[in-house]
C-alpha cells in the first residue's frame, strides 16, 4: 500500500496526519512525501519519521515547487510511485484507523485488471481537531456523465488498484489538470472503470484558512460557486477538462468519447441549442439545485 504524500509548510497539523498513517489497521504502509518547497520545519518532520517509519518504505522528495496540483503530478508521473494499491494524502487531514482497511476491502471485490477507485465523503473539522460538520451526501451513482461537470470527493479520500493508478499516470504524462481529485474521477470513469462513493467518512477533512480546496457544504460556498461560474472560471475549467481529455481520447471508451463530444457542443451556439446539447449529452450534477445551475450556465454560455 502506497500513499502519495504532497507537503508544502504544513508543520502545523502534518504530524498528527503521520500519526494517522501510522494507526493504519493495514499491516504495511508506503510513503512517498514530495515537499514542495517548505520552509516551517515540515522537512525536519518528514525526515525525521522517515528515520523511524516501521509500516514499509519512507521516501521524501523535493516538489516541482510550482503549486499543489503540480506537486500530485509529479508523484503520479514518477514511475517509482506506484503498488498495487494507492492513496493521495494531504498533510492536515486525519484518517480514521480503517480508513485503508475499508478501501482495500471493497478494491478487492473488483474485477482483475479493471481500474478502481474507492472515495468517500468527510468528516470537517477545525485547527483543533473539533467535529463542525459533514461533505455533502451524494445520492446519484458515480459515473463519467456526473464526472464531466463535477468533482464529488476530495483527493484525501481517494484510493485506486493499480490499473487505475497506471491509467492516471498515462493520462497525467500528456497533460496537466485544474485538480488531482477531479481528473482521477474523470479518466477512472472515462476509462470504464469503478468508481465507489462511500457515504460513511473515512477521512477527517481539516478546515483552515491555508485550504487549497475546502468545504462545498456552507452558504458561502455556495455563493462562491455561483460568483466563479458567473465570472467565466467555471466556463476556464471546462476548457481546460476538454483539453486534457481529447489528448487521453484513446484512453476513454467510445460511449464517453460521445459524451464529451455532446457536452463541448453544448457550450457553443445559440441558447436554445447549448440547452438543447446539454440535455443530449446526459450529464449530471449531484443535486437539484447543481442540475439546475448547470442548465443556467448553458443559458448564459458559461459552460
Amino acid at each position: 500500500m502506497t500513499v502519495a504524500l504532497a507537503v508544502y509548510n504544513g508543520a502545523r497539523h502534518l504530524q498528527r496526519q503521520l500519526d494517522s498513517l501510522a494507526a493504519q489497521t493495514v499491516a504495511a504502509v508506503d510513503v512517498w512525501a514530495s515537499d514542495d518547497g517548505s520552509s516551517d520545519g515540515s522537512r525536519a518532520i518528514l525526515q525525521d519519521n522517515a528515520a523511524r517509519w516501521s509500516k514499509g518504505a519512507f521516501t521524501v522528495v523535493d516538489g516541482p515547487r510550482c503549486g499543489f496540483a503540480e506537486n500530485f503530478r509529479s508523484m503520479i508521473t514518477d514511475p517509482r510511485v506506484g503498488g498495487d494499491h494507492v492513496a493521495f494524502c494531504d498533510q492536515d487531514d486525519v484518517w480514521e484507523p480503517d480508513k485503508l482497511a475499508r478501501a482495500l476491502a471493497y478494491l478487492a471485490t473488483r474485477p482483475a485488471g479493471r481500474p478502481a477507485l474507492h472515495c468517500s465523503r468527510t468528516l470537517l473539522i477545525d485547527e483543533e481537531d473539533r467535529p463542525i460538520g459533514h461533505s455533502t451526501p451524494f445520492a446519484r451513482p458515480p459515473s463519467f456523465r456526473n464526472a464531466l461537470v463535477q468533482s464529488i470527493a476530495g483527493a484525501n479520500t481517494m484510493v485506486m488498484n493499480r490499473p487505475a493508478w497506471e491509467l492516471l499516470r498515462t493520462a497525467c504524462a500528456r497533460t496537466g489538470f485544474v485538480s488531482h481529485d477531479w481528473w482521477a474521477y474523470m479518466i477512472v470513469s472515462g476509462a470504464g472503470g469503478d468508481v465507489f462513493y462511500a457515504q460513511d467518512p473515512d477521512t477527517r477533512y481539516r478546515q483552515h484558512k491555508g485550504n487549497s480546496i475546502g468545504e462545498n457544504t456552507s452558504l458561502g460556498a455556495r455563493l462562491s460557486r455561483v460568483r466563479r461560474v458567473m465570472a467565466g472560471r467555471f466556463r476556464e475549467w471546462n476548457t481546460r477538462n476538454l483539453a486534457g481529455l481529447a489528448s487521453c481520447a484513446d484512453l476513454l471508451t467510445p460511449e464517453a468519447r460521445a459524451v464529451v463530444e455532446r457536452y463541448a457542443a453544448a457550450r457553443h451556439g445559440p441558447p436554445h441549442r447549448r440547452v438543447a446539447a446539454l440535455g443530449r449529452s446526459g450529464v449530471y450534477r449531484q443535486t437539484r439545485g447543481g442540475q439546475a445551475g448547470l442548465y443556467v450556465a448553458a443559458l448564459l454560455n458559461r459552460l
